[in-house]
């Protein structure tokens, strides 16, 4: 498929899916979740109406329809949420190790002048190396002055602290330092940075505490000579200042914003509005026909009121997922948000199917109500902190919809019954790994129930029998096995119409018994131990960043299955034997290596697996170019004496881009642990630079412009890499304090790379 097409084809794909990422579906979609609410609920909590004048008493109690804002409750909360901040401190990163350093290489060139005598040296420093403590934090101050970050008062309220905690070098010190060699200073400079780095990481607010702990990181460094600790010591407490401070503007804005955070206080939804018996004052008349509870010719409140109820609710779930797309790893679209929908109204319909058998005389049939069924889906095809926040709006739906109490909006036993069951069957499944774990759910679901509603009935007892008793646990756990047997049948039709990768899907697609992964590890055992290493990297740098982990594990496993319609052409399959890329052109070397990805897509196609999977598979590479290959060409061509007829972008990837950070961070593992490998006794050093030149070429090459990695992750991606790829290797690892990477490494590495398709 050439570049066009493979453009073309992403241009369909994105118009297709276009609707999934629509505002005006999702808007509507939201009106949709408010009808559904709005639908479950009015049957039972419309309210009633009243006959009613002022002065007269009231014949029954009447209960607030919905929640009611209470002004002055409101001003109170705010007001406490304030008094309730605490002071804001602010941490300046003022990097005093590289201060230090600084003083070090000055008492280097002043040291090695002899125009200037001991004393005079002596002086230059007694009255130097304070000022150069001032002038270091000065310029911070200057340099980030106008940063957005800080305000004012905490520069002036760092200046105060620095000053008044300022530490001062004693005489002997000022003396010593003349004599010290330039041996002396260059075995100082390590150690005297190390210090002042590892305690200016920490918070510091008292600048004496931190202080006290240099006489003994000195006494345990290398240093052998006297004099050179006691210098360090004296040096590194001068540079050593406070990091943290009061930041007054900061917490200002803090009490404001505690304010405007807090909730609205309601007199809440069933709250005793006027006792039987009692008289009906001006203002409770005027209450009560604000809330549309008088009797009027046409009256529209009642059923405004339940639109507004529907509309808190629902505006409640659908605050939780924009906020929690920020900081999770699931990113909700519009074919989730449907699949969410049809959970909540499956779920429903099984409240209201169980509320038709029901009366008061039998309350218990409300059991048999299938309340964990959505909780269930959620986790296992969502995401387990949804199943917790929707199981809230299930217990509320439950608490309305299996009421059969007249003149009480809300079933506590139901509601209560609900979230029990739920959060026990979230709690068995929420690390499901095999489809048996539902069973055991479903038993869990059958203890919780039977025991919660066997404790309502201890607590209400009042008109229950044994038989009641006995019935109500008997239809608890029925209620249980049905909702098992209906997540179990529900499941397969989610995962096939919406394309979902649930845990329990990836968790089997990851057994090695797969005839993928089979074929893998028995046609390239090279490729099938490379696949298995990017999975453990991957799924590491994914989980930091809240992407999908296991995910990206899986999709690492398939990522390189093309290789198996041509194994010997890949570095890590070509052991004992020369490597054929040496014996042909680098164009068809070019072809070979691409391939892997389309081929790879085909094979991943003909067995059926997920399109996530797929697009791993695709999309690791992107539209890299083989630089090695690219460059081979050239000097052929310049060998032969001929124009090349060919451009770098010949010799690219046909990619798409990653499309989501799972496909990026895979890409971004397989390149690192290709090169780790390629190494043949690596350092630290090489490892960080090396994974540092990876990320950065892809970046500079555009390769991330389509999915939605930011900076910040691609720094947390690459520190996770560098200490997952320590732990893997950790026995092949120098660790020399300073090594340079040798050319020979560096081709050897370009090379492995190239070579394994990375």
């Amino acid at each position: 498929m050439t570049s066009n097409e493979m453009q073309k084809k992403s241009k369909f794909q994105s118009k297709a899916a276009g609707w999934k990422y629509s505002a005006t579906v999702r808007y509507i979609l939201y009106v949709l979740l408010i009808v559904i609410l709005y639908v479950s609920m009015a049957s039972k909590l419309l309210p009633e109406t009243y006959d009613i004048a002022v002065g007269m008493p009231s014949d029954k109690e009447i209960l607030a329809p919905m929640e009611i804002p209470d002004t002055k409750a409101t001003l109170k909360a705010q007001e406490e949420a304030a008094e309730k901040v605490g002071q804001v401190y602010t941490i300046l990163p003022m990097r005093n190790e590289i201060l230090i350093g600084q003083i070090l290489d000055r008492i280097t060139r002043l040291n090695q002048d002899d125009q200037v005598s001991t004393e005079e040296k002596t002086k230059i420093y007694r009255d130097e190396l304070p000022q150069r403590v001032k002038d270091y934090i000065q310029n911070f101050i200057k340099n980030n002055r106008n940063s957005n970050e800080y305000t004012p008062t905490l520069f002036q309220e760092a200046t105060d602290r620095i000053n008044e905690q300022q530490y001062h070098i004693s005489e002997e010190t000022f003396i010593k330092i003349p004599r010290l060699t330039l041996e002396d200073v260059n075995e100082m400079k390590p150690v005297a940075a190390d210090i002042v780095s590892r305690l200016m990481t920490d918070q510091i607010v008292d600048a004496q505490t931190a202080r006290a702990k240099v006489a003994e990181m000195v006494s345990t460094s290398s240093l052998s000579k006297r004099v050179s600790r006691e210098v360090v010591q004296e040096l590194a407490r001068l540079v050593i200042t406070p990091n943290k401070f009061y930041d007054e503007e900061a917490t200002k804005t803090a009490k404001v914003e505690a304010r405007e955070n807090t909730p609205t206080v309601f007199i809440k939804q069933g709250d005793v509005l006027v006792a039987k018996g009692q008289k009906i004052t001006e203002e409770m008349y005027s209450l009560l026909e604000k809330n549309g509870l008088l009797k009027k010719e046409v009256n529209y409140w009642p059923q405004f009121a339940l639109v507004m109820l529907s509309s808190m609710l629902a505006l409640g779930l659908i605050m939780y997922i924009r906020q929690s797309e920020g900081v999770s790893r699931f990113k909700y679209n519009n074919s989730q948000f449907v699949m969410l929908l049809m959970i909540i109204v499956i779920t429903i319909i099984s409240m209201h199917l169980a509320a038709i058998l029901q009366n008061e005389q039998r309350i218990y049939v409300g059991f048999l109500a299938p309340v964990a069924v959505g909780a269930m889906l959620i986790t296992l095809l969502l995401d387990l902190q949804l199943a917790y926040i929707c199981t809230i709006l299930f217990s509320v739906l439950a608490s309305v919809i299996l009421n059969v109490h007249k003149g009480q909006i809300f079933d506590f036993s139901f509601g209560f019954f609900t979230i029990v069951i739920s959060f026990a069957a979230i709690f068995a499944i929420h690390r499901a790994s095999q489809r048996s774990t539902l069973l055991k759910a479903g038993i869990m679901i059958c203890l919780f129930g039977s025991f919660s509603a066997f404790t309502l009935i201890l607590i209400d007892n009042k008109g229950w029998t044994e038989s009641s008793t006995l019935y109500t646990i008997g239809f608890a756990v029925a209620g249980g096995l049905l909702t098992t047997i209906l997540v179990i049948g529900l499941m397969p039709f989610f995962e096939v119409t919406f394309g979902i990768l649930s845990a329990l899907k990836l968790v089997e697609l990851s057994n090695p018994n797969h005839p993928l992964l089979r074929k893998l590890l028995i046609e390239t055992p090279g490729t099938y131990h490379h696949s298995v290493m990017v999975g453990n990297l991957s799924e590491a740098a994914a989980e930091a960043i809240g992407a999908n982990g296991l995910l990206c594990r899986v999709g690492s496993y398939y990522h390189d299955i093309g290789k198996t319609k041509r194994p010997s052409y890949f570095i890590e399959n070509q052991n004992n034997m020369e490597n054929p890329h040496d014996f042909i052109d680098p164009k068809l070397s070019k072809s070979i290596i691409i391939a892997h990805t389309t081929d790879g897509v085909e094979m991943l196609k003909e067995y059926k697996l997920p399109k996530p999977i797929r697009d791993i598979a695709e999309q690791h590479h992107g539209t890299t170019c083989l630089h090695y290959f690219y460059h081979k060409a050239l000097t052929l061509a310049e060998e032969q004496g001929i124009k090349p007829e060919f451009t770098e972008e010949d010799f690219r990837y046909h990619g798409p881009k990653a499309q989501s950070k799972e496909a990026a961070v895979v890409g971004i593992a397989d390149s690192v642990e290709a090169a780790v490998r390629s190494l043949r006794k690596p350092t630290v050093e090489q490892v960080e630079t090396m994974i540092e030149k990876i990320i950065k070429s892809r970046l500079d090459d555009h390769q991330f412009n389509e999915c939605d990695l930011t900076m910040r992750e691609l720094d947390v991606v690459a520190k996770t890499l560098k200490e997952t790829v320590m732990g893997i290797f950790h026995s092949r690892i120098e660790y020399p304090e300073q090594m340079k990477k040798t050319k020979a490494a560096e081709e050897e590495n370009n090379r492995g790379q190239e070579g394994n398709g990375a």
